[in-house]
């Protein structure tokens, strides 16, 4: 039985998001249990190497040519007109105090001098000015998850923290009504089932890019926490917005050749040597991914399937000096060592030939909807994180800020815990301590407040979005609008997609492979995608038969194919272009759904009188709802 005063917090997932909101609970005494899937660093975190992008004007070693409203809009611009307003200006005025709190943990931010200097601020795609910071060059993931395992392993060792290591998320464990009370995990080498009780779970348990057979995530990325929060009924939003990184190194393994070697001076060019970028955008190789990405496509397309390439052979350190290939040599080993000895160790002498890239799945912008502290539409339950779905990315991420955001909101989760276990704990308070408020929507909506200014590259008003429910049987249901002829997705009661009459198979359905499931992944619903390929897909989906076990890799499958219907069924459902989702049928902007879309499990409608969810953002600020969202 735990002494501790306030409630029990599971928090799954050991990235920068993760270890911040499990720190920060355990700091404000709250009783804390991390669950990590694998080894403690083996995650996005500890494989980012671009940096941290933050507004440190303010700091003294900061950057003084930088500003909130630089920042902000930056981050609006690259997002493509779905971003979150607030939730964007929450994440740019917190990036000081994240940094600051990174380095008291331990991260040494590389610097232009000695101790004491400024920091080194790099510049990357859609950047208006240098603030991306650097930990080790381009090791930076590597430094802050070094960090921040320490502080957790300190932790640990003096009885703050408990730590289970090796331990699978297979569900969220509800009670009538809906509060999530606990998780059901396979725990250890034994894959022995255990069913762990909570007052408030955290899922931090980032992305998807194991949908897709070329990916820059671990093995571990396979949509777990967003899968068990659409079985859990919570609301999920902009899933058909996948970030392709352009330039992977195209060879097994996908190794990242971080946007911050761009950022220094290479270029792209085609298999002839021709420089392709300057005429497709006015930042040319520094423009937003998306745009970078589906040039690179279409390059290698046109050159029957060869790679582009990444010229980094005429780099030299800024400024006066020694040029030539040794020069570049040397700079690159300095300023890029982990590239540098990757490369090396695929035969790629980078310094006196291009290297040959191609894109590969790096971000999911979509994840489970949050506020801007982490509440979602499940009482007791919070998401953070790549798994979340703030949005502060929009349609597309801005280069380096998915670091900010975990370190950010990791700490507003931390502090959303102990507010909200105060506020279950007044005596004149009988409601429990939830993710969100009882109201009139039930489902929720995007950010603002009814009667507020249209705000600029954002969301227009709270009901400036699509909710898209997801039947009990399984079927996704579009609310508002049909994109498309055929069945809709369908998830048995357990969560495991089933057939419907849109497969294209006879019989029974196939067991599910994963390089099979991969590979359609990527051809319909990779860089380019277009109806006919996602109504291809989603039939070859439907006839996936995903194992029952209770393994490891059987959860990541069922996982994976659950993610992969819904993410399938959003794409087909924005019959647009926008960000890095990008439809060659529908290949401009559509104004009118320059907004957020939200899926979610349908439950049974409540009884009369009893509360229904209404916006998460009303956390802090209730209103009067003008009209309801529409029921799903």
């Amino acid at each position: 039985m735990s002494t501790h005063p306030f409630p029990r917090v599971l928090v799954v997932g050991s990235g920068i998001a993760g270890l911040t909101a499990a720190l920060g609970a355990v700091d404000r005494g709250l009783d804390v249990v991390l669950l990590s899937k694998d080894a403690l660093d083996e995650t996005a975190t500890a494989r980012a190497q671009g940096g941290i992008a933050a507004m440190t004007a303010a700091l003294p070693a900061g950057q003084p040519r930088d500003s909130e409203e630089l920042h902000v809009q930056d981050t609006l611009e690259a997002g493509a007109g779905t971003c979150d307003d607030d939730a964007v200006r929450v994440l740019v005025r917190g990036s000081a105090a994240a940094i600051d709190e990174l380095v008291a943990h331990g991260v040494d931010f590389d610097r232009t001098g000695g101790a004491g200097s400024p920091w080194l601020q790099g510049l990357e795609g859609a950047h208006s000015v240098p603030r991306i910071l650097h930990a080790g060059g381009d090791a930076t993931g590597r430094g802050i998850q070094r960090a921040l395992v320490a502080a957790a392993l300190a932790a640990e060792s003096s009885g703050r923290l408990e730590i289970l290591r090796h331990t699978v998320l297979v569900d969220l464990v509800l009670v009538p009504g809906g509060r999530v009370t606990g998780v059901r995990v396979l725990a250890g080498s034994g894959e022995r089932v255990r069913e762990l009780a909570a007052d408030a779970v955290v899922l931090a348990t980032g992305g998807a890019g194991q949908l897709y057979p070329h990916t820059t995530n671990p093995a571990v990325a396979t949509g777990d926490g967003i899968a068990a929060a659409l079985r859990a009924g919570a609301a999920v939003a902009d899933l058909e917005f996948v970030q392709f990184h352009p330039t992977a190194l195209a060879a097994p393994g996908c190794f990242l050749v971080s946007e911050a070697v761009r950022g220094e001076g290479a270029v792209l060019r085609d298999a002839a040597g021709r420089r392709y970028l300057e005429d497709v955008h006015p930042r040319a190789e520094l423009a937003p991914r998306d745009v970078v990405a589906r040039e690179n496509v279409r390059r290698s397309l046109a050159q029957d399937g060869r790679p582009v390439l990444l010229d980094c052979t005429r780099m030299t350190p800024p400024g006066p000096g020694p040029h030539g290939t040794r020069a570049t040599a040397e700079f690159l080993a300095r300023r890029f060592p982990t590239i540098d000895a990757a490369l090396r160790a695929h035969g790629v002498d980078w310094s006196r030939e291009p290297v040959p890239v191609t894109p590969a799945a790096h971000y999911l912008m979509g994840g489970v909807a949050t506020d801007d502290l982490g509440r979602t539409t499940v009482p007791g339950l919070y998401a953070v994180g790549e798994c979340a779905a703030t949005g502060v990315h929009g349609a597309n991420r801005l280069a380096s800020n998915s670091l900010l955001e975990g370190a950010v909101f990791g700490a507003r989760v931390a502090g959303a815990l102990r507010a909200d276990a105060l506020r279950a704990g007044r005596a004149d308070d009988d409601a429990p301590a939830r993710l969100v408020l009882p109201g009139r929507a039930d489902v929720l909506p995007a950010a603002g407040r009814p009667g507020s200014p249209v705000p600029s590259g954002g969301t227009a008003s709270p009901f400036a979005q699509d909710t898209v429910p997801l039947d009990r049987e399984g079927a996704l249901v579009v609310q508002h609008a049909r994109p498309f002829e055929g069945d809709a997705v369908p998830f048995d009661a357990d969560g495991a997609p089933v057939a419907r009459s849109t497969a294209p198979f006879e019989g029974d359905a196939v067991p599910f492979d994963r390089r099979l499931f991969q590979d359609a992944m990527w051809a319909g619903a990779g860089v380019l995608r277009d109806r006919s390929g996602l109504e291809a897909l989603d039939r070859r989906l439907a006839g996936f038969r995903p194992s029952s076990a209770l393994t490891r890799r059987a959860v990541e499958d069922r996982n994976l194919l659950t993610v992969g219907r819904a993410l399938v069924a959003a794409a087909l459902h924005r019959t647009e272009s926008r960000g890095a989702h990008f439809r060659e049928d529908f290949p401009a902007p559509a104004p009118a759904r320059a907004r957020r879309t939200f899926w979610r499990l349908d439950t049974p409608r409540p009884a009369p009188g009893s509360p229904l969810l209404t916006s998460t953002h009303a956390i802090t600020d209730m209103f009067d709802i003008p009209e309801r969202i529409p029921a799903c």
